[in-house]
């Protein structure tokens, strides 16, 4: 039966080492939460580190049976391990870059050797426990390398991966010199989750910029594979904290705090210390707001919770010691002998007297620089029930893309988040108590439960589609029944592409001429009166026939815009009435990139035009045919224009015209018994989709990913088969 195996850097469980031994207690966390409605179900397991560095057998042995009737199996790390890998790789490099503060960032080989080898050990601990069937999900920008390294070692396996902190531009990326492996490394998923469209985006753009992988729609052609990319906005479990904000423990809090503040109204903040929560800059706004508005003065209370963090790390460090300052100077200002205008708790709180804060608050501050998501936007919506209050929350976090009905601000903007403040405090509670109840229906329906489910669903439905694109060699075995089903039929019609897939392709696409293997081999086949021989191409049509005109094969040319049957002289019709006179508005941004690209050339068709880089630096140009796809692409939207990728080539042209629907016509207007269509590139999948279920489509080239039942390697082993055919 299969299972989901969680990876995560630690356990949804601590172990603890007390006077009295070890001691485990739960990990809270949206991840936690969220993922424990999955695996402790169905034999499911959890695969992570335990959060303590245990080195005796004996009680490495004591806690792995511990874990394991909770479903969870350790990964134990050593203090090396921990220091390299966790505190130097993990958050000395990736999480600075990622959230844009590069300038913090370390680069040690030593990091990278460790965070390679600990990912190297995650793999063997999932191996040992992962059956073929099981998928395997796996979370986190510790575990970046893990999904490739499970890939190479189990193919076929269903394997997901999700990162909870933003994806940066691709020019924060290039920056790390271990770019190109861990961008790879994720690429081992086959379905890899963000919280945003915009860390989508900026993925997507990456793998195109540093590796070179084109996507469409969000399918990276990732060499034999189709990757899966997609956003999936996480939720929390809304119903816990909306029963827990309601409980009695809470209720009691709430009162013991409010006793605390007295008639000030409470704006909340609450995070972890780090610095890319602006926690420093909140508290510079919330000083210019009592400056701005001394009114307020006496009137509010900022109640700050500061989560201790990695304070033994020196960026740390001086950000606890700028904290401490700026708290200790603006109270030292404003304070009063019955007010004190910041309450600063630096240490973490249960959740009990979490949802009692949430509770208290009509203002929440959730500003960060930069954050995935930022969960407790939402606990404090869902923490609020039927009370009024405000949220004001960073542009720059995660849930800003749902949370609409937010005061949304740049966090690096004083004066903006100062006056969000005082806007806060002043609004009608009509308008508080319609935009939370608007936050929290959308909080409520999208939950963490729900995240879970569409996640999975997606990885399921890329599986599926991997599969329907699955391809086998075209081996001898195959050709033989090809040739034992050619013979038997009395109808026969053989859909051939040209360039790359008759002939080799070529610098010059005017040196691709037809060599006399290739013209007997068309002669022959077309002599049979059985046979329909078709040169489905995206050349132009006056070159195809002076080349190949005398000879008695049918044309479809220019991705089937012309169509021409063998014995019609030199009749051709059009699949359907086209325009051109859009080349006038594209051929100028083709022309700029040939003069920006030594080597590069447009070639004119009658109803298309195409940029060919064949000739140009490889690195370059196809640097170049990205910017030009992105570029056509925009333009051509909301019009009837549609833009290709081929090999080394970029076409712009009619949309609803291509390979697929001149095949279709042809297969209608000559019905036959056995149907063999060959082909090189994306503009061939549409003939292959066109084709009967029956038919012999076969791709050409290193891929074998494609609609196309099977695949082979280049032009000759195109050659070899059709020789059988003889």
């Amino acid at each position: 039966m299969s299972r989901t195996i969680i990876v995560s850097n630690r356990l949804p469980t601590k172990a603890h080492r007390t006077e009295e031994g070890l001691h485990f207690t739960p990990s809270e966390g949206g991840l936690a939460t969220g993922l424990g409605s999955i695996y402790r179900a169905d034999g499911n397991i959890w695969v992570g580190w335990p959060g303590l560095e245990v080195e005796d057998p004996e009680e490495q042995h004591a806690v792995t049976e511990e874990l394991r009737n909770d479903s969870m199996a350790p990964v134990f790390l050593s203090q090396e391990e921990i220091q390299n890998f966790y505190e130097g790789f993990s958050n000395e490099t990736l999480w600075p870059t990622f959230h844009y503060f590069s300038q913090y960032a370390v680069y040690e080989q030593s990091y990278w050797e460790a965070y390679v080898s600990v990912n190297e050990k995650f793999c063997r601990a999932i191996l040992a426990l992962a059956g073929p069937e099981d998928t395997i999900w796996v979370h986190d920008y510790q575990l970046l390398l893990l999904p490739q390294m499970l890939r190479q070692a189990r193919p076929d396996s269903s394997i997901g991966f999700f990162l909870h902190i933003p994806f940066p531009s691709h020019e924060l990326i290039r920056v790390l010199p271990w770019s190109k492996q861990l961008l790879e490394g994720m690429l081992g998923a086959d379905l890899i989750g963000f919280h945003t469209y915009g860390y989508m985006r900026h993925f997507l753009s990456s793998v195109a910029q540093i590796i070179g992988y084109p996507s469409q729609n969000g399918l990276i052609e990732a060499g034999q594979r189709s990757v899966l990319v997609d956003a999936f906005p996480m939720g929390i479990d809304y119903d816990k904290y909306a029963q827990v904000a309601e409980s009695p423990e809470a209720r009691e809090s709430e009162e013991l705090y409010r006793e605390a503040t007295g008639d000030a109204r409470v704006i909340l903040s609450i995070d972890r210390l780090d610095y890319t929560k602006g926690i420093a800059e909140r508290l510079r706004a919330y000083e210019q707001m009592l400056q701005l508005y001394p009114e307020w003065r006496e009137r509010v209370t900022l109640l700050m919770l500061v989560v201790p963090s990695r304070d033994q790390v020196e960026k740390y460090k001086e950000l606890k010691v700028e904290v401490d300052e700026l708290v200790g100077r603006i109270n030292s200002q404003y304070r009063t002998i019955s007010w004190t205008p910041i309450q600063y708790f630096y240490r973490s709180f249960p959740l009990e007297h979490l949802s009692g804060l949430y509770r208290l608050a009509e203002v929440a501050l959730v500003t960060p620089m930069r954050d995935g998501m930022n969960l407790v936007a939402k606990e404090f919506v869902a923490s609020k029930g039927d009370q009024a209050g405000v949220l004001i929350l960073s542009e720059r976090a995660g849930a800003a893309r749902e949370l609409s009905d937010a005061i949304i601000i740049n966090p690096t903007d004083t004066r903006e988040l100062a006056e969000a403040m005082h806007e806060a405090l002043v609004m009608p509670e009509d308008e508080q108590r319609l935009r939370m109840s608007n936050m929290q229906a959308l909080v409520s329906q999208y939950n963490v439960y729900q995240w879970v489910k569409l996640f999975m669903d997606r990885l399921a439905y890329i599986k599926i589609k991997q599969q329907t694109l699955a391809t086998e060699t075209l081996g001898e075995t195959a050709i033989q029944q090809m040739r034992t089903d050619f013979d038997k039929a009395q109808r026969r019609i053989l859909f051939l592409d040209y360039d790359g897939t008759l002939v080799p392709f070529s610098k010059n696409p005017q040196h691709a001429r037809p060599d006399d293997e290739l013209r007997y081999l068309l002669s022959s086949l077309s002599a049979d009166s059985r046979n329909r021989v078709v040169i489905i191409s995206g050349r132009d049509r006056n070159t195809l026939f002076n080349w190949l005109g005398d000879l008695p094969v049918d044309f479809i040319t220019e991705h089937g815009v012309w169509l021409r049957a063998a014995g019609e002289g030199e009749d051709w019709t059009m699949l359907q009435p086209l325009t051109d006179t859009w080349k006038k508005e594209i051929r100028p941004i083709m022309e700029l990139l040939v003069s920006r690209t030594a080597g590069s050339f447009i070639e004119e068709k009658e109803y298309s035009l195409v940029w060919h880089y064949r000739r140009a630096d490889l690195e370059l140009g196809a640097v170049r045919a990205r910017e030009l796809t992105s570029h056509l692409n925009f333009l051509a939207s909301n019009t009837d224009l549609q833009v290709l990728e081929g090999n080394k080539v970029v076409e712009i042209k009619n949309a609803g015209v291509n390979k697929g629907a001149a095949a279709a016509r042809w297969l209608a207007t000559y019905p036959a018994d056995f149907v063999l269509a060959i082909g090189d590139d994306r503009t061939d999948e549409d003939t292959f989709q066109a084709m009967p279920e029956e038919a012999y489509t076969v791709k050409v080239g290193e891929t074998g990913r494609s609609f196309a039942r099977f695949h082979i390697r280049s032009h000759q082993d195109v050659r070899h088969t059709l020789r059988a055919l003889l």
